[in-house]
C-alpha cells in the first residue's frame, strides 16, 4: 500500500493525494494551486501520475483548492467515478463553472495583450467532468470501492457538505484505516455541526492551516465586525469585505442579521452581496437543511431565512456591480474573491482602498503571494488594473470567522481519531506545520514534500 502527495505538500493549496492498495488507485481531492503567477503555471503541469490509471476520486469538499483541477484531470484521461456528498456535488458544480469562466476570461485577456495562452480548461471540460460524478455519499455510511476497500465520509464542519474520508483497506488483522481530514472546521459554529472524526484509525493525513495559533472566539469576532462597520459608517465611508462564496458569505450574512436584530448595527444599513457565486451558494445552503445545525434547519423549516436581513441586496449583473462604485458612503459591500486574486472585489478595492474614511475587513485566510496577503502585510500601495492604488483605508483582520480549525481544535480532532501510528501534515505553511507537529502526541509525524511517496 502506497500513499503519494501530489498537492498541498509543503504548501497550503492544491490538495491531491493518491492511495494505491489492493490493485486500486484512489485519489483524494484534486485541487487548484492558488497564489502567485508561478502557481498558475504549476496547475498546468503534469499531475505526477497518469489520470487514466485512477479508479476513484473521493472529494472532501467544494473549495477550489480541493476540487479545482477536476476538469483538467478528466481532460487528461480520468474516466473513473467521483464520489462526494450531495451538497458538495451541488457546490462543486457551481465552483467549477465559475472557475472555467475565469480561466476563459484570463486567456482572452492574455490574447488581447499578445499572449497565446489557452485556458487551463473551459466550460465544456467542466461539463465533461460533471458526468464523472457517480454515487452520493452520506455521513456515517460505508461505500464499497471493490477489492476489499471501503470508504466512509464523516462531517468535517468546514463548509456545507464537507467531509473527512476514512478509507479502510482489508479486514481483521490485515485491516488498515487511513483518514484524510480534508479541511477541518472549528467547533461551535453558527451554521454547521462540529467536526466528528472516527475514533479508530491507523494513519491520518491532516490539514495544518492554523496549526500554530488559535482564532479569536467567534462572539468577540462578531462584536469586532459590528464595531468596525459602525466606526466606518461614522467616518462616512464604505466597508469592503473580500468574501469567500462558500460558508464565509453565509456566516457573515447570519452575523449581520444578528447585528440588525440586536441593534448593534443601524436599521438603515445597506448591505450588498456582490458575488453571483455566493448568491447561488446561499440558495444551495437553503436546499440542504440536513447538513446545517438543527436550530438553523428549524428556522428554514418554519419559513424564516437565516441569511436574509432588511437592506440586503443581491448584486448579480455586472452593470449593477459597476453602479456600486458610485456609492461613496454608508455601504457594506461583500464581494469575491476572498483572497482578492480575482473577481469583483478588486474593482471595489480600486474605488475604495485609497479613501481614509473607508475600511477593508479581511475575515479569512490569505495565502502568501495573494493581493489580500499583500494588503494585510502593510503595503503602502498595490497594483490594480495597471494602476498604483494607495492604501489609505483602515485595514481590519478578523480571524475568528475562519472556516478552518485553530490549533486547539486541530489537536482535539486528532486526539479523537484514536492512536494513529503516523500522521502526515499537509495543507499548511512551514511554520504552522512545524508548530503543530511539535504539539501532537503519539505516533510518528511526517511533513511530506510534493510528489513524495510512503509505503504504509
Amino acid at each position: 500500500m502506497r500513499l503519494t502527495f501530489h498537492g498541498a505538500a509543503e504548501g497550503v493549496t492544491g490538495s491531491c493525494h493518491l492511495l494505491e492498495a489492493q490493485g486500486q488507485r484512489i485519489l483524494v481531492d484534486c485541487g487548484m494551486f492558488q497564489g502567485g503567477r508561478e502557481l498558475d503555471e504549476e496547475n498546468a503541469q503534469d499531475f505526477g501520475f497518469v489520470p487514466a490509471t485512477v479508479d476513484f476520486l473521493l472529494l472532501t469538499h467544494a473549495h477550489l483548492d480541493h476540487c479545482g483541477r477536476i476538469p483538467l484531470l478528466v481532460k487528461r484521461g480520468f474516466t473513473g467515478e467521483i464520489i462526494c456528498t450531495a451538497a458538495t456535488k451541488d457546490l462543486t458544480r457551481l465552483v467549477l463553472l465559475d472557475s472555467a469562466r475565469l480561466h476563459q476570461e484570463e486567456a482572452r485577456r492574455r490574447r488581447r495583450h499578445g499572449g497565446g495562452a489557452e485556458p487551463l480548461y473551459d466550460m465544456i471540460d467542466v461539463l465533461d467532468s460533471l458526468d464523472r460524478f457517480g454515487r452520493v455519499a452520506r455521513y456515517g455510511h460505508k461505500m464499497d470501492l471493490g477489492g476489499g476497500i471501503v470508504a466512509e465520509w464523516f462531517d468535517a464542519g468546514h463548509i456545507l457538505g464537507s467531509a473527512s474520508i476514512c478509507v479502510t483497506v482489508g479486514a481483521n488483522r490485515q485491516r488498515r484505516r487511513i483518514l484524510f481530514s480534508g479541511d477541518i472546521g472549528p467547533v461551535n459554529r453558527p451554521l454547521l455541526n462540529s467536526p466528528a472524526p472516527p475514533s479508530d484509525v491507523d494513519v491520518v493525513v491532516m490539514e495544518s492551516t492554523y496549526g500554530d495559533r488559535n482564532h479569536r472566539p467567534l462572539d468577540r469576532s462578531v462584536d469586532e465586525l459590528h464595531e468596525a462597520i459602525r466606526q466606518t459608517l461614522a467616518r462616512g465611508g464604505n466597508v469592503i469585505i473580500p468574501t469567500f462564496a462558500l460558508e464565509r458569505a453565509q456566516e457573515l450574512l447570519f452575523a449581520l442579521r444578528q447585528g440588525r436584530e440586536t441593534g448593534d448595527l443601524p436599521s438603515a444599513l445597506q448591505v450588498f452581496l456582490d458575488s453571483p457565486m455566493a448568491i447561488s451558494a446561499t440558495q444551495i445552503y437553503r436546499r440542504h437543511p440536513d447538513d446545517l445545525k438543527p436550530d438553523v434547519a428549524a428556522l428554514l423549516a418554519r419559513g424564516a431565512d437565516p441569511f436574509a436581513l432588511p437592506g440586503l441586496q443581491f448584486v448579480d449583473e455586472a452593470s449593477e456591480s459597476m453602479a456600486l462604485n458610485a456609492i461613496r458612503s454608508g455601504a457594506v459591500i461583500m464581494a469575491g474573491s476572498g483572497m482578492c486574486t480575482g473577481g469583483r472585489v478588486r474593482h471595489h478595492l480600486r474605488h475604495n482602498l485609497g479613501h481614509a474614511d473607508c475600511s477593508v475587513i479581511f475575515v479569512g485566510f490569505a495565502a502568501e503571494g495573494t493581493l489580500a496577503r499583500i494588503i494585510i502585510d502593510w503595503a503602502k500601495s498595490v497594483k490594480l488594473f495597471g494602476d498604483d492604488v494607495a492604501v489609505r483605508a483602515t485595514i481590519h483582520t478578523i480571524n475568528g470567522f475562519s472556516a478552518h480549525a485553530g490549533q486547539s481544535d486541530l489537536l482535539d480532532w486528532h486526539g479523537r481519531t484514536g492512536s494513529p501510528s503516523v500522521t502526515f501534515l499537509v495543507h499548511g505553511e512551514t511554520g504552522a506545520r512545524q508548530v503543530l507537529a511539535g504539539a501532537l502526541h503519539g505516533g510518528r509525524v511526517e511533513q511530506p514534500g510534493l510528489h513524495q511517496h510512503y509505503d504504509l
